[in-house]
C-alpha cells in the first residue's frame, strides 16, 4: 500500500486571491487587513505571480512527483475553511478560508482525503464549517475530524484500494495546537473531534473507538494535529501517546502543526510523524523564525506491508513554494534537510540518506 503524506495546506488568504475565483479579501488579523497584502510579500519576495492561477498550479513538481510514485492514496491535513462565509469566528486573531469555486486546486493533486480537525476548519464559524464539508463532498473528497456532532467527527474516513484493502482516516485534534476548547463537537453541537489530553488512557481509549470501525483486514491511519509551530522538541506525552496508538494497532502516525518538519520515529515497525512541517502556504516573504527553515517542505512517500501495517519504504522529497508554487529544492538545501532529520532523529535510531535525485530514503534501527 502506497501513501503520500503531507503536513499542512492552506489554500486560503493570499493562494485564495491569486485563484480564479477569490474571496473577499477583508481580514480580522492584527497586523494584516486585506488578504492580497499576502500575494504581494510573495511577489516582493520572489518575483510576479501569474493571476489568475491554474487549479494545478500550486502543486508544481510535486504533480511529477506524485505520478512517477504511483502511490494509491493522497492525504494531507486540510487547515483552511472552504466557504465564503463572511462573519469570523469572534476573538481569534488569524482567519483561513478559500472559496468554493476554487476547491478544484485539491481534486487537482487527486486528493484522497483531508483530516480536518485543526484550528482553522472553523475559523469561519459553523456555516463556515457546514459549507466546508458540503464543498469537498462535492469533490469526491473524502475526510475527517469534524462533522455535525461529536459522533460524525469521531468516525473515519473509509479509503478503498482495489484489491489491496481499506484504509481508515481518523483525524484528532489537541487544544495543544491551538484549537479552541469551545469547538469540540458534541452531541448536541457541531464541530472538531477534540482530544481530552494526550495521556496513554485516552490514546487507549481512542484505539478502542477506532477498532470499532475496523475489519480484518483495514489499516488505520490516525492523523493528530497537535504541538506549537515552532521548536523540534517533541514533548515526552506525544510519544508516549504515539507509541501507545501503534501498539494498538495504527500503522501510522500522521502528526503536524509545527510550521516545520520534525523528528520521525520507526516503532514496532510503525511509521510516526511527529510533525509534517508545512506544504502549501502563502507565507513567503513573511519574516522571523528563518532558523527553521519552515520554507522547506516534504512529501512524505511511504510503502506499508497491506497485511501487517509495517513500513518497507519512506522515502521523502524535500520541495519549496516559490511565488505560490511547488518546486525541487536546491542541492545544498537536500543537504540541510537530510543533515537535520539525522540529528532529530538520533533519539530515535532514524536518519535519512540522500539520494542522487535530492529526495532522503528513510533509515531505521
Amino acid at each position: 500500500m502506497r501513501f503520500f503524506l503531507c503536513g499542512d495546506v492552506m489554500t486560503g488568504r493570499g493562494i485564495d486571491q491569486a485563484l480564479p475565483h477569490p474571496v473577499n479579501p477583508v481580514l480580522y488579523e492584527p497586523y494584516v487587513l486585506d488578504a492580497r497584502e499576502y500575494v504581494a510579500l510573495a511577489e516582493k519576495a520572489h518575483g510576479l505571480i501569474p493571476r489568475p492561477l491554474n487549479v494545478d498550479y500550486i502543486w508544481g513538481d510535486a504533480l511529477r512527483e506524485l505520478e512517477c510514485a504511483h502511490v494509491d492514496l493522497r492525504i494531507a491535513n486540510l487547515e483552511t475553511a472552504i466557504t465564503s462565509a463572511e462573519t469570523p469566528w469572534p476573538d481569534k486573531g488569524i482567519h483561513y478560508r478559500m472559496h468554493p469555486q476554487n476547491a478544484g486546486c485539491l481534486a487537482a493533486a487527486h486528493t484522497s482525503a483531508c483530516a480536518l480537525a485543526n484550528n482553522h476548519v472553523l475559523d469561519w464559524g459553523y456555516e463556515g464549517l457546514a459549507e466546508t464539508l458540503q464543498t469537498l463532498d462535492a469533490a469526491g473528497i473524502a475526510h475527517a475530524g469534524t462533522g455535525n456532532d461529536a459522533e460524525q467527527a469521531a468516525a473515519p474516513a473509509i479509503l478503498d484500494v482495489p484489491d489491496k484493502g481499506r484504509v481508515l482516516l481518523f483525524s484528532f485534534g489537541s487544544v495543544t495546537s491551538g484549537i479552541p476548547q469551545e469547538w469540540k463537537a458534541t452531541s448536541i453541537s457541531p464541530g472538531v473531534n477534540l482530544l481530552d489530553d494526550l495521556s496513554e488512557e485516552t490514546a487507549a481509549r481512542l484505539a478502542d473507538t477506532m477498532r470499532q470501525f475496523q475489519r480484518p483486514g483495514d489499516l488505520i491511519v490516525a492523523s493528530l494535529h497537535w504541538g506549537s509551530n515552532w521548536g523540534y522538541e517533541i514533548p515526552r506525552e506525544q510519544i508516549a501517546f504515539a507509541h501507545r496508538l501503534v501498539e494498538e494497532g495504527v500503522a501510522i502516525v500522521h502528526g503536524h502543526s509545527s510550521h516545520h518538519v520534525k523528528a520521525i520515529e520507526v516503532f514496532n515497525g510503525r511509521l510516526i510523524l511527529y510533525g509534517c512541517g508545512d506544504f502549501l502556504t502563502d507565507y513567503e516573504g513573511i519574516s522571523g523564525y528563518e532558523m527553521f527553515r519552515g520554507d522547506l517542505a516534504l512529501m512524505y512517500l511511504v510503502e506499508l506491508d497491506a497485511i501487517s501495517g509495517e513500513l518497507i519504504t519512506a522515502q521523502l522529497v524535500p520541495m519549496q513554494m516559490r511565488r505560490f508554487r511547488l518546486q525541487r529544492v536546491s542541492a545544498s538545501d537536500a543537504k540541510l534537510l537530510c543533515k537535520l532529520l539525522g540529528e532529530l532523529g538520533a533519539r530515535f535510531s532514524t536518519s535519512t540518506r540522500l539520494e542522487r535525485d535530492g529526495s532522503l530514503m528513510l533509515e531505521w534501527r
